[in-house]
């Protein structure tokens, strides 16, 4: 019998499902250098994919036990932008399908920013429904960081199309009369803060990366807003924008001396 080349071994492993089948056992068989690479560049793959499998499954835990107690709109709620210098805080709210799988969907932060990008798309368009609030600079200084983060968060919510009946918050409170879970490092422990925490970065990453080109000289589009050294160096030489938080040091330095 004719062996099957290196390419057609190739489709029938990316097409397998059962190990128990008699075409991987005769794959298995084949001495052949290039079929015994594919079967490892395989099993590596099926690895990862069973890594990932459990990783979406405990990241559900939350999603779990809220659906036990009768809640079907769950909405995860995040934010990004507490620390830096420049730019709006920005939060998202999002509802994910109950079948929902994004394999490798965790914390924005520990995304590369292509796969971050590819993720945003991604559950945009399979969310049930999302919004996102924006509090800008001026707003910030107002009110205070910590009361524009839970306003953005409550206007990421309003936004939405589909009312939910529970949230689940990255470590936040908020006064609203919408039961709430509120959990520590959320982004990395419940899908759907993850979710919420891949839209409010790509969105505020967008918002800096426009605001880099109207304000070349500080460079936004690198450091998101965050006192780098040459933001700094910019505020020094430059002077300080509209985009700045006036309340936040050494910013505020700057303008009262």
């Amino acid at each position: 019998m004719k062996k099957k080349s290196i390419k057609e071994i190739e489709k029938l492993l990316n097409d397998l499902t059962d190990l128990n089948t008699k075409e991987y056992r005769l794959i298995k068989e084949d001495e052949r250098k290039g079929v015994q690479t594919l079967i490892k560049k395989w099993q590596r793959k099926k690895v990862l994919e069973e890594q990932l499998l459990k990783q979406h499954q405990e990241m559900q835990k939350y999603e779990r036990d809220s659906r036990d107690q009768g809640y079907e709109y769950i909405a995860g709620v995040d934010e990004v932008g507490r620390g830096p210098l420049a730019g709006p805080v920005v939060a998202a709210a999002v509802i994910l399908p109950k079948d929902f799988y994004l394999p490798g969907l965790t914390d924005s932060k520990k995304l590369s920013p292509q796969k971050r990008k590819e993720f945003y798309h991604f559950i945009v368009k399979h969310a049930l429904s999302y919004g996102i609030g924006i509090i800008d600079p001026k707003q910030i200084d107002q009110i205070n960081i910590y009361e524009a983060t839970k306003l953005a968060m409550i206007q990421a919510i309003e936004k939405m199309s589909v009312a939910p009946d529970h949230l689940l918050i990255d470590a936040m409170k908020l006064d609203i009369s919408i039961s709430q879970t509120s959990i520590i490092k959320g982004d990395a422990k419940s899908i759907t803060i993850a979710a919420a925490s891949v839209l409010a970065k790509e969105t505020r990453d967008t918002l800096m990366k426009n605001l880099g080109q109207k304000h070349p000289e500080y460079g936004f589009e690198k450091n998101m807003g965050y006192g780098t050294k040459e933001h700094l160096i910019a505020l020094q030489e430059v002077g300080v924008t509209e985009e700045h938080r006036q309340s936040f040091s050494p910013v505020k330095d700057m303008i009262s001396h």
